[in-house]
């Protein structure tokens, strides 16, 4: 088993005597860090909101646009006064609801759900921004 390492041994010994020692280029140290720069700005994601920033603008500018509209060019056709027109979708929206009772634990679980939602979006909001922090 000896002999055969030392055969071993000295053929490797014969066979990096044959070969060259390679060097690398000048510009060897520059390429190879100008390909990891270009892996590292690949590797970032820029945050895109969902939603626009003109999105939002031209929703804006639509429901502006439509409160001025209706304000100042609706017509009522029955001349019923604001006062009169609330009261009587109220009527209608309490007798549609009359027949149903709702539990105080249903009550108090529909008031605590938006607030719960809106802890949640602010919470979810700071982690996306950390995470996707420049």
């Amino acid at each position: 088993m000896k002999e055969s390492d030392k055969n071993i041994e000295q053929l490797i010994e014969k066979m990096m005597a044959e070969e060259k020692l390679q060097s690398p280029s000048i510009d060897f140290t520059s390429k190879i860090m100008a390909n990891v720069q270009v892996l590292e700005e690949k590797k970032l994601k820029a945050y895109k909101p969902l939603i626009s920033k003109p999105v939002w603008i031209s929703i804006g500018i639509a429901l502006a646009l439509l409160v001025i509209y209706m304000s100042l060019f609706s017509v009522s056709e029955n001349n019923l006064e604001i006062e009169q027109i609330g009261k009587l979708y109220s009527d209608k929206i309490s007798n549609s609801f009359s027949g149903i009772h709702f539990s105080k634990n249903i009550f108090y679980a529909i008031l605590i759900l938006p607030i719960m939602i809106l802890i949640q979006v602010g919470i979810l909001k700071n982690y996306f921004d950390k995470k996707y922090e420049l």
